[in-house]
């Protein structure tokens, strides 16, 4: 496990899994989280990942969001790919429970999955992408030291629209000069 001022990173329990797809099937998140057609999952697509993702998976791991004062399961985040040759993760995260967005607790756990990522995991880079309408991403994400690497023009489509897909990124050295600073 692993702590931070508001969150603890644990591992995911099967217990967490009904209120994952809850918060997986809600219509905002939906839309923050997937860049195609945001079907439903099921709870049993949701254990087959589960089960999948229990397994030795070359450096990919997730963790579950959990209100350090209530101990409520409050979403996901991990390591969704790991390039070792040139030590980039890409990495996403979620905050499912409506009650604890804009409060802090999304940047708190990112504080904390980057630290683990560059201390834990010897990563160089950690990348993400978020689709431009997710301001208040974009914002914890500057927040925590990320830049924008990229815009990949048009690449969403949502409610009749097209939106830009942002790739951003920090580096080990950035986050170390970050850290110093505090």
């Amino acid at each position: 496990m692993y702590f931070g001022k508001k969150v603890k990173l644990r591992a995911i329990k099967k217990e967490d899994l009904t209120l994952a797809c809850a918060y997986l099937n809600d219509e905002y998140i939906r839309k923050l989280m997937n860049p195609g057609v945001s079907y439903p999952i099921t709870y049993e697509e949701e254990l087959k990942w589960f089960e999948d993702n229990s397994k030795e998976n070359n450096g990919r791991c997730n963790f579950a969001i959990e209100d350090l004062e209530t101990g409520t399961y409050i979403g996901g985040c991990g390591v969704n790919d790991v390039n070792w040759l040139t030590r980039v993760a890409r990495i996403g995260i979620f905050i499912g429970d409506k009650n604890f967005l804009g409060l802090g607790y999304g940047t708190d756990a990112l504080e904390v999955l980057i630290k683990f990522i560059f201390e834990e995991m010897n990563i160089n880079k950690i990348k993400l992408e978020v689709f431009s309408f997710n301001e208040r991403a974009i914002k914890c994400y500057k927040k925590c030291g990320f830049t924008v690497e990229g815009v990949l023009k048009s690449e969403i489509f949502k409610e009749g629209k097209y939106f830009d897909d942002i790739v951003m990124a920090i580096m080990r050295d950035e986050w170390d000069q970050m850290v110093k600073r505090e």
